[in-house]
């Protein structure tokens, strides 16, 4: 496992805008943590690092449940918050996304194990006090094992194990 800490939005959004810049088609990313950690945030950041156009336009997909934003790659953005049964994810068509062509970042994927690919990243994020937040890469396959790596791999200069500046 992998971590960082970011002090503020900014941060968190320059995080998942390098995560997003190593992604490739087929990328599963599962953002996990408590409402309010960030996640939406994080995944503006990897908007932009997809080259979407509006990554400021990417909000949580609460009530749609999953947002198409093409870029670079289509980032496909779920939200599973509002999910209480496996059988509501098959209405949904979420195993079409997994792994798929695009980028595929996945809010509260925890809740459900049984629709978890074979190979993704699991991206946990902690609220810590104030604005700061705790955030850890947890792979699960080699696909996700090399993505971690990369993105949060080398050790900066007086910092945490990271791969980018924030």
């Amino acid at each position: 496992m992998r971590s960082c800490f970011s002090k503020s939005a900014r941060q968190t959004c320059r995080l998942g805008l390098a995560l997003g810049k190593l992604c490739r088609p087929g990328d599963v990313i599962a953002l996990v943590g408590p409402l309010g950690a960030g996640k939406t945030c994080f995944v503006q950041g990897l908007a932009r690092g997809l080259g979407v156009n509006r990554p400021l336009d990417v909000v949580s997909p609460t009530f749609t449940l999953i947002d198409e934003h093409p870029g670079r790659f289509t980032l496909w953005h779920a939200d599973l918050y509002r999910i209480d049964r496996e059988e509501d994810l098959q209405q949904i068509g979420l195993r079409d996304l997994l792994p798929g062509e695009g980028v595929t970042a996945i809010e509260w994927l925890d809740r459900f194990p049984a629709y978890r690919p074979p190979d993704y990243l699991e991206v946990r994020m902690e609220m810590r006090r104030g604005t700061r937040r705790h955030l850890a890469a947890v792979p699960h396959g080699p696909r996700a094992t090399a993505l971690a790596r990369a993105w949060l791999g080398r050790r900066t200069r007086g910092g945490p194990r990271t791969g980018v500046v924030v």
